[in-house]
């Protein structure tokens, strides 16, 4: 083999393992977490922590306002290193954002400065919210407008509290399109509202969960799934529409690393540990 030769073969290869470089995406890091209300059994806190680390789950989301006694949950967490990850404002859906009435716009708001107060208490990053919602009485327009001036006002309160609001995906049909929730948090031009995206939900809209999350980028800082499908409805994860191997390659072309939190009907230890095989098997960990 002549100089030329070896020099024009030498770049070939080394333009072929590129290409093969650029194909291989990095695997997303996923640490598998459940909403604590599926966790059926158990009286303490420090129980059901037990139970679902017992079962290979590493975190929880709990509800605010709810019952859960904080100090309780933080000697929980202390003991299993079960981490609480995030803090769902569970009136979001009653007390709306984007309610014609300033009255129960000012309660939803009040709902959620208290839920990223608490957010903070246990150490959290996040809370989902459910901005607002479309119905006869509240059109896109004033759902987005309504909306955001709230969230703006609880900006100072996330900020101090270093916990960020996270814009979930739901049937609320307020938000279907990917561009649509880029726009929505892009809007805020805050690093305190960021995109939590429902994997199962967005199904329903007829855009792929992995064109989501490759349009979201780096806003989506969390991800929640059930089992969604067009023809069965509700199902089992992994019985569903949701394309699981595109969806693992769309996170790691994004950066993702983070939880992966199921939203499904709790139970008991057999129930649940039904769940955690089927996340084990969609999300690629086992």
């Amino acid at each position: 083999m002549n100089r030329r030769t070896f020099l024009s073969t030498s770049a070939s290869i080394a333009l072929a393992g590129s290409a093969i470089g650029a194909d291989e995406v990095k695997k997303p890091i996923l640490k598998k977490a459940v909403k604590y209300g599926m966790i059926g059994e158990g009286k303490t806190v420090l129980d059901k922590f037990e139970l679902v680390k017992k079962l290979g789950f590493e975190g929880v989301e709990i509800d605010s306002p709810s019952g859960l006694n904080l100090e309780e949950a933080n000697e929980a967490q202390k003991k299993t290193g079960i981490k609480i990850h995030g803090v769902i404002d569970s009136v979001h859906w009653r007390d709306t954002l984007s309610h014609p009435d300033e009255k129960v716009r000012a309660k939803g708001l009040a709902a959620l400065i208290g839920a990223i107060k608490d957010a903070k208490t246990v150490g959290a990053d996040t809370v989902l919210l459910v901005p607002g919602v479309v119905n006869k009485t509240v059109s896109y327009q004033e759902c987005y407008e309504r909306s955001q001036a709230e969230v703006k006002k609880a900006l100072p309160e996330a900020e101090k509290a270093k916990v960020k609001i996270a814009i979930e995906t739901v049937w609320n049909e307020f938000i279907t399109k990917p561009e649509q929730l880029v726009q929505y948090v892009d809007d805020f031009k805050s690093e305190w509202v960021t995109a939590y995206f429902d994997i199962s939900n967005m199904i329903k809209y007829g855009v792929a969960p992995a064109d989501w999350i490759r349009k979201l980028g780096k806003r989506m800082v969390k991800f929640d799934f059930k089992g969604y499908s067009k023809t069965k409805s509700w199902c089992p994860i992994g019985e569903g529409d949701e394309n699981w191997p595109e969806v693992l390659k769309a996170l790691g072309e994004v950066g993702y690393n983070g939880w992966a939190t199921s939203e499904v009907g709790g139970g008991g230890e057999k129930h649940l540990r039904d769940i955690a095989e089927r996340m084990d098997k969609v999300l690629g960990l086992k």
